[in-house]
């Protein structure tokens, strides 16, 4: 059975705007506009768009928080509004800018009484805080205030603390946001490692778009409140039309190359180095330039998400 399964589902909210001097208008503006969706036990999905797009309105209608306008959205079975004690059991949520942590208390006295709030028998609860420590490196913080905690150290204890309680189901909207490369590269290698080991099934809302390229396997984008892609990294890279470049260092000077299956994007250091996009196979725009003029080397660069996404954005 699909873990989320959601219909036309949409998301309205009221607005009041100037109108005239003295008045003003009631507007109802659309966040969620008619999503149609479903996610399997054990995917990764990526959830992206750019501010605006409706993203976080869709996760908290996902986990009971936002009631729908319009439309039905079911989660591990569960309608998430009338049932959100008992969906509140099954999933777990991390959101970037909310804490779930007791501010003046140890972080390990946190883990304790969300123990209590969900429940969750010692055995289980000791089991799962054991298997976190060791992936997190919890063990140097654990007696340490959550104010007194750097960013990287309290995003470390939310994701311990949406997990106590063994979720089937994680939500994450922008678990990276603010932490540096190595405390980012650290949640990611934990966030794949816990889907590898245990199969939670992850979605993940972020704007940075390395999250994407690391974890997850299937991309959903959104903007302006309906999906504009469902499918692969790949897929997308080549809907879109992103390029890859050929980037070609010439023993002397040369005048911009002109090869079959390429456009030549710039030059430099008089014509010995080259950079070319892609139009047709990469074999043959080699040989085609290896034909025109002495090669010294060569290498591809692939093209980046950040490129693909900026397009689809535009168009949509």
């Amino acid at each position: 059975m699909s873990v989320v399964v959601v219909d036309g589902l949409r998301k309205d909210f009221t607005v009041w705007a100037k109108k005239g001097r003295l008045r003003r208008e009631r507007r109802s503006v659309p966040a969620v506009d008619g999503v149609d969706l479903r996610i399997e036990p054990g995917e990764m999905v990526g959830y992206l768009g750019p501010n605006g797009a409706g993203k976080s309105t869709t996760l908290k209608m996902f986990t009971g928080i936002l009631t729908p306008s319009s439309g039905t959205v079911r989660v591990c079975g569960l309608d998430p509004v009338p049932e959100r004690a008992r969906l509140a059991r099954r999933i777990g949520a991390v959101f970037g800018q909310r804490s779930q942590l007791w501010w003046d208390l140890p972080l390990a006295e946190s883990f304790t009484l969300l123990r209590s709030v969900y429940r969750v028998a010692p055995t289980d609860h000791a089991k799962r805080l054991a298997e976190c420590r060791e992936l997190l490196d919890l063990d140097e913080f654990l007696a340490t205030p959550v104010r007194q905690l750097s960013l990287g150290q309290r995003m470390r204890g939310e994701l311990t603390a949406a997990l106590l309680h063994d979720p089937e189901l994680l939500f994450l909207d922008e678990p990276t946001i603010g932490l540096d490369v190595v405390s980012k590269e650290a949640v990611r290698g934990f966030l794949a490692e816990l889907n590898q080991r245990y199969g939670t099934t992850l979605v993940l809302t972020t704007h940075d778009l390395a999250d994407i390229e690391r974890l997850c396997g299937r991309l959903v984008v959104v903007d302006h409140g309906r999906i504009v892609h469902d499918g692969t990294l790949a897929a997308l890279h080549e809907r879109y039309g992103s390029r890859r470049r050929l980037v070609v260092e010439l023993d002397e000077p040369h005048q911009p190359l002109d090869v079959p299956g390429a456009t030549t994007e710039s030059v430099e250091a008089d014509g010995r180095r080259q950079t070319l996009a892609l139009d047709g196979p990469l074999p043959a725009v080699v040989a085609a330039v290896a034909a025109a003029a002495p090669l010294r080397d060569l290498r591809v660069l692939e093209p980046a998400i950040e490129e693909v996404v900026t397009r689809l954005f535009r168009r949509s």
